[in-house]
């Protein structure tokens, strides 16, 4: 089980803006702001570190959450807060048959998504 990741960024803060406005759908908040490190919270706790340091980009961070209209949310939240897009939300069958996930890119080339595995 994994308790947290972090993913690495050049500015923090547009990252701070990003992630704060992107992961809001998702129920996380800014909870902790030290330095370059950021740390985001959901109501199980700090889960999710961004920390201005290199090597930037490469990352891949997926959120599960408990219906499709989350995922959705959680797209256009991102995309309004400058992501780029590396896969609407869909169904990806090719993983499962209720794999429905959303994927962009930070500014950095961070691969961040949103899934969930429920059949609806």
């Amino acid at each position: 089980m994994i308790d947290h990741a972090a993913v690495n960024v050049t500015d923090v803060e547009a990252a701070k803006s990003f992630y704060s406005k992107a992961l809001e759908p998702l129920g996380y908040s800014l909870a902790f702001e030290q330095g370059e490190f950021l740390g985001f919270a959901d109501d199980a706790g700090l889960s999710l570190g961004v920390v201005g340091r290199g090597p930037v980009g490469g990352a891949h961070v997926a959120f599960a959450c408990g219906d499709q209209a989350t995922v959705d949310a959680f797209y256009e939240a991102a995309m309004a807060a400058g992501a780029k897009d590396n896969g609407p939300p869909g169904i990806r069958a090719h993983y499962h048959e209720n794999y429905y996930a959303a994927f962009v890119h930070d500014a950095d080339g961070n691969n961040i998504e949103a899934v969930c595995q429920k059949p609806q």
